[in-house]
């Protein structure tokens, strides 16, 4: 959906309101919500958006019955694209206080960018109202109604928005946009110039200039001009270089293409887009091995890029992987029944390995869907699977340069919604060509901070589980899970000073060198070793004992020990679990990388997280481990009830929303994974916000 250009200046205006504003609140309940509101305003101020949700949380436990607090996280939730969250926010704020301009502003372009135009332009009405000369919020209403097909509304808006505010660049830049839909090039180009004129540092009219020159005559040199341009105003804008190397390659200059590529990849290492381009030019020139390195590289981060597996297959079989190609298409013909390509590659695959019989059939089944047609649902039309999301503003998804398709503006305004029609040659041009990043400049900034800072949800991480959480004694703490886990056992353990050292329960322990660790846990173990020489042992020893070879990567010699502890102590609920992680961590160490993790071991694994919830049946972490290792095996449905009992038992697990949220969208049920993944962001889980980005 779209994100305006001018909604960063709405959203910076809002951060000074809020830094401006926080001071006016009143002191109530437990803590001086004056004072975390301004903290919280403070650090939302310097874009730690993910830490001021924390404070305005605090705030809200404490006096749910404030407006300013659900109004200020909702503008939070809006910097991080938790669109559905933040309109949830701004609604409730204005239940709270139906005065807040800005509240209808800020559930306005949260709901324009989940397509709700109708709505988003009724909250602009409403907004202008009170503020009828907000240009901001003018340009969002035309926006909106251009993406409501509302062709006239739009024109109107635009006009009336220009001829207010003449040296608005954006309004001609959006009018623009309205009149190439309306097939009025010339207009479009006369706004573009106007404001350049205006403005010669607008990033976005050169981008648009540039896709008006691709596709109005292939002009790709004035296209490249005008690229080079855009790169140059925002070096640090990896999907500019991405479409760059684009246009020199239609340029035939291959070289500055790698060069732009290899650029995109340093600024963003895990950019899938660039990635996977380099891994095609690699292919074309014949540097084969590294192309499969770059393909293999792009399937490291997302398993399901069908586009990936199908280009790795192709050079896999030249270079007579024949298996590994078979085992790649096997996954793009379960995904893609109706490809003929497909078929017909994996019959010439297994011709060369002498299987003729299975070949024949995949053969007849290429020539039956030659002349036939390919339904692609949205899910199918690549709209994500290589995308970054480095730069971004009217448009998120991805093209393809096959069909001489640019970065900027075709189809601007129409997110891919609906299910195409496709020949099979369009099909196959999908798979084998270079990826763009339709990337209308935006004025936000991308931060290279911490992991927790800035607009975390444009992170390239790989979308992967919450891990389940151990017990050890390092942990890595941060501003937003500043303590360990509670178990009210190991409190137990700790208060009474049981073990060597102070027992925690993390779901990142914190990553120590070996050579770090050796020291201290081996004198541990002879600790134990001698003392149970001499003395009769105790099941908290063999525990003890157990957390040291743990933490050296001593797996079998500590589940002997934890056999003996739950021998001791049948109620033993710790050991239980800690056995679990250690068969857990068995499994990691011995499976291949890539590889699904042994379910017997997993289902060993489980079994001692039921004898765990059989001593101890209210704990949380017990049940959110079991549903993690659940999903794990492909037991959504399981994992889902577990994660769900973990929630009862503790309604702010974030981690377990997070999970619960990522198993729902792994079962296709996107409604469902949306509040899941919302609560997780609120609850300081930073992986969800990349995740509910890729989503949109």
């Amino acid at each position: 959906m779209i994100i305006t250009t001018y909604k960063i200046h709405m959203l910076r205006r809002l951060l000074l309101l809020i830094v401006l504003i926080s001071g006016t609140t009143h002191v109530s309940g437990q803590i001086n919500t004056e004072q975390v509101l301004r903290i919280g305003a403070n650090t939302h101020y310097f874009e730690d958006y993910v830490l001021s949700i924390q404070y305005f949380n605090q705030v809200i436990s404490v006096n749910p019955s404030q407006a300013k607090p659900y109004f200020y996280r909702a503008v939070a939730k809006l910097n991080l694209d938790d669109f559905r969250g933040a309109e949830e926010d701004a609604t409730l704020a204005l239940e709270r206080n139906p005065f807040i301009t800005e509240a209808y502003e800020v559930r306005g372009v949260a709901r324009q960018n989940q397509g709700k135009n109708a709505e988003a332009i009724a909250d602009y009405d409403r907004a202008l109202e009170m503020q009828p000369e907000n240009s901001s919020i003018i340009f969002n209403k035309a926006i909106a109604q251009h993406e409501n097909r509302d062709t006239v509304g739009a024109k109107t808006t635009f006009s009336h928005l220009i001829r207010r505010f003449p040296k608005f660049e954006e309004g001609y830049l959006g009018r623009a946009r309205l009149r190439l839909e309306m097939k009025d090039t010339i207009g479009a180009k006369a706004d573009i110039d106007h404001a350049l004129s205006l403005n010669s540092n607008a990033v976005n009219a050169y981008l648009l200039r540039a896709d008006i020159a691709i596709h109005s005559g292939k002009d790709f040199k004035s296209a490249l001009a005008d690229m080079d341009k855009a790169v140059k105003l925002r070096p640090e804008a990896a999907g500019f270089y991405i479409n760059r190397a684009y246009l020199r390659y239609m340029n035939d200059d291959i070289h500055g293409a790698f060069e732009d590529y290899d650029r995109a990849i340093g600024l963003e290492p895990a950019n899938t887009a660039a990635i996977f381009n380099r891994g095609l030019l690699r292919a074309e020139v014949h540097d084969t091995n590294r192309a499969i390195d770059d393909f293999s590289r792009v399937l490291d981060l997302d398993c399901e890029d069908y586009k990936t597996l199908y280009n790795r297959a192709i050079l896999l079989s030249e270079i007579g992987s024949f298996e590994a190609a078979l085992a790649d298409l096997d996954k793009v013909i379960e995904a893609f029944p109706d490809f003929a390509g497909a078929y017909f590659l994996r019959y010439d695959i297994k011709r060369r390995k002498g299987d003729s019989r299975s070949a024949q059939k995949d053969y007849d089944k290429s020539m039956a869907l030659a002349k036939t047609t390919v339904q692609l649902t949205p899910d199918k039309q690549f709209s994500g699977s290589a995308y970054s999301g480095s730069a971004k503003t009217y448009k998120s998804n991805t093209s393809t340069a096959g069909d001489k398709v640019s970065a900027a503006t075709q189809s601007t305004t129409q997110p891919k919604s609906e299910t195409i029609t496709e020949t099979q040659e369009q099909v196959k041009r999908r798979f084998s060509s270079l990826t763009t990043v339709r990337s209308n400049y935006s004025a936000e900034k991308d931060y290279s901070t911490a992991d927790i800072r800035g607009k975390v949800q444009d992170k390239d991480m790989a979308v992967e589980l919450e891990p389940p959480f151990m017990l050890t004694y390092y942990t890595s703490p941060n501003e937003i899970n500043p303590s360990s886990e509670y178990i009210r056992e190991v409190d137990e353990i700790n208060s009474l000073g049981l073990l060597r050292f102070v027992l925690q329960v993390a779901g990142h322990p914190a990553q120590l060198p070996m050579y770090e660790l050796e020291g201290p846990h081996r004198q541990s173990i002879s600790y134990y070793n001698s003392y149970m020489a001499g003395h009769a042992p105790r099941a908290i020893d063999y525990f003890g004992r157990a957390m040291d070879l743990i933490a050296l990567k001593d797996y079998d010699r500590a589940i002997a020990d934890l056999n003996e502890a739950a021998r001791l102590t049948p109620d033993f609920a710790l050991a239980y679990l800690l056995r679990a992680q250690a068969r857990y961590e068995t499994v990691k160490a011995t499976s291949e990388p890539g590889k699904a993790l042994s379910r017997s071991g997993i289902m060993e694994a489980i079994a001692d997280l039921d004898e765990t919830l059989r001593h101890s049946p209210f704990m949380p972490v017990a049940y959110y481990n079991k549903g993690v290792l659940l999903a794990e095996c492909g037991s959504y449905v399981e994992a889902i009830e577990a994660l769900t009992r973990a929630i009862e038992l503790k309604p702010v697990f974030g981690e377990a929303y997070y999970n619960r949220g990522f198993v729902y969208l792994s079962l296709g049920d996107k409604s469902s994974a949306l509040p899941d993944l919302s609560r997780a962001g609120e609850l300081g889980i930073v992986a969800a916000y990349p995740l509910l980005k890729r989503m949109k």
